[in-house]
């Protein structure tokens, strides 16, 4: 028996929204204040993923810039209806205190490579969107209502309109469907239609470890909607230790064959319930009561190993873990952060066969990073580059970057001091505290290349360097990076860990650091 091993997508990818087109399936998740917008994976046997593209790639359609931690896109919507796909998404501008400035448009494409279209906007009223196709031809935005309001639900239902392709549009009344459950925070809506029924799946109980999937149907697309009487269909044993925790948020996919599965959103503790590899994705087989109703198979919570459908393998061509920068274009796997590709922040030209980053704004700012990153995607990994920088000012900086947010984040540094001159150090901002980890930077040689490394094993990280190749030595003491999880934080919190590389120039003078290399390696480890 073919075998599903969840996650499927490991390490920060939130929110799955999974949709089939004849025999290809597509998830959508979640990247925040990540750039390029929204990850799209591909596959043909649910089993094996592979990364195909993102489809916000333009300033026009997403535009970041001072985006909050844990704002821009929220939870994607990817469906597909008579040869085009739609997709929905939230781009979240402020999100602490009563408010939330939550923006809602569309963008659609024939080819799910794209080009994709500029976005058409649709609403603020809440975030959560999502596009339902119905039998009939018309189209149906439903998303959760924010209630700013003193003694209120903030949570406060679904709101179903009439979405117009002709005119761009929602158009039509605006009407409340569903207040939820009793486990309140009703939030993520996916409407479906089987044998008469709309059914809607909502996420509720909050995304941590109550967080649940929870179904109503109603024989009219606008309610009342029945709840399902044994709800939640998928939520996590938290005393299970073992078991996917934070199991919610999911989305429904039929297969060509006539079986049915969840894509979820899941989390793994490493320690004291922190997950440093953020919300992952996994996916659950499911089937239909006589009565009408979907369940979990051997749920309602999640498993590690799932049944897979029947269909041919997926071979899946794997990016490589190690990038020489040879190419001149960026793999897939890179992301900057608030930021696009556009400009001149970063080029592979000048120096063939190297990265070169141009240092601009701060690690605290909301804007202006030069910081190209990829998602930690396993528990016991290497990371390791090679930097070549001549900084002349203690303001100038780069190096090898462990990274959350800008509130918890480590770094090992090459910079320049007034005494000691060319030097690196470590750099913790840990609940936006920031300290120097050494009592003194170790100096470097002026005109050498230098070889940075760090380790990572769950939530223990140690760093190295070294001048010659294969002659490391360790720099600083072992750091504890729980903080590094949406578990660690006074407000809640949604990304994940990437690692990668980052400079600085708080001068203003755009000091450059070149990199020949980036080394991503698993670390097998024993038991």
């Amino acid at each position: 028996m073919k075998t599903i091993t969840n996650p499927v997508l490991p390490g920060y990818h939130p929110d799955p929204s999974i949709v089939r087109v004849g025999d290809d399936y597509y998830i959508a998740v979640s990247t925040f204040e990540w750039f390029p917008g929204v990850q799209i994976y591909h596959s043909k046997d649910l089993v094996n993923w592979e990364l195909t593209g993102y489809p916000l790639t333009r300033e026009s359609q997403l535009n970041m810039l001072g985006n909050v931690n844990s704002g821009g896109v929220w939870a994607p919507c990817l469906s597909y209806s008579y040869g085009v796909f739609y997709l929905i998404y939230t781009d979240v501008k402020s999100r602490q205190g009563a408010f939330k400035d939550t923006h809602n448009y569309l963008v659609t494409a024939e080819n799910i490579e794209g080009p994709w279209s500029e976005p058409v906007y649709l609403n603020s009223s809440g975030f959560d969107p999502s596009l339902f196709h119905d039998e009939d031809g018309r189209k149906w935005l439903v998303n959760m209502i924010w209630d700013h309001r003193k003694g209120t639900n903030s949570f406060a239902g679904i709101a179903l309109q009439e979405y117009s392709p002709a005119e761009q549009k929602l158009i039509g009344p605006i009407k409340n469907i569903f207040r939820g459950t009793e486990l309140g925070l009703t939030e993520a809506p996916h409407l479906y239609k089987r044998n008469g029924y709309y059914y809607l799946l909502t996420a509720e109980g909050g995304t941590w470890y109550t967080h649940a999937a929870t179904v109503a149907r109603s024989k009219s697309i606008d309610g009342p909607y029945e709840v399902d009487p044994t709800n939640p269909i998928l939520t996590s044993d938290k005393s299970q230790d073992n078991q996917l925790q934070k199991a919610g948020h999911g989305c429904f996919v039929e297969t060509q064959n006539g079986d049915w599965y969840i894509a979820h959103l899941c989390g793994r503790p490493v320690i004291d319930d922190k997950c440093i590899l953020g919300r992952e994705t996994a996916i659950q087989k499911c089937y239909w009561t006589d009565d009408g109703w979907i369940r979990v198979v051997d749920g309602p919570n999640p498993s590690t190993t799932v049944e897979a459908p029947n269909l041919p393998e997926f071979e899946v061509e794997k990016l490589p873990d190690y990038d020489d920068f040879n190419d001149n274009k960026l793999l897939k796997y890179w992301n900057a952060l608030r930021r696009t590709f556009d400009g001149d922040w970063f080029n592979l030209t000048d120096r063939p066969s190297y990265l070169r980053l141009f240092g601009e704004e701060s690690v605290s700012s909301f804007h202006r990073q030069s910081m190209l990153m990829r998602r930690l995607k396993h528990f016991d990994v290497e990371v390791e580059t090679k930097i070549d920088f001549h900084p002349d000012h203690f303001q100038q900086m780069a190096g090898l970057m462990i990274y959350y947010d800008t509130n918890d984040h480590v770094y090992l540094r090459v910079t320049e001091h007034e005494e000691h001159g060319k030097c690196l150090g470590i750099i913790e901002t840990k609940y936006g505290e920031y300290d120097e980890l050494l009592d003194k930077d170790v100096a470097l040689p002026e005109n050498t290349e230098i070889y940075l490394k760090a380790e990572i094993h769950r939530h223990l990280l140690q760093f190295f360097y070294t001048t010659k190749e294969g002659n490391w030595q360790t720099i600083g003491e072992q750091i504890d990076i729980g903080h590094l999880s949406d578990d660690d934080a006074e407000y809640i919190r949604f990304t994940g860990t990437f690692v990668g590389v980052a400079a600085q120039d708080l001068s203003g003078q755009r000091k450059h650091a070149d990199f020949d290399y980036f080394h991503y390696k698993r670390l097998l480890m024993e038991g």
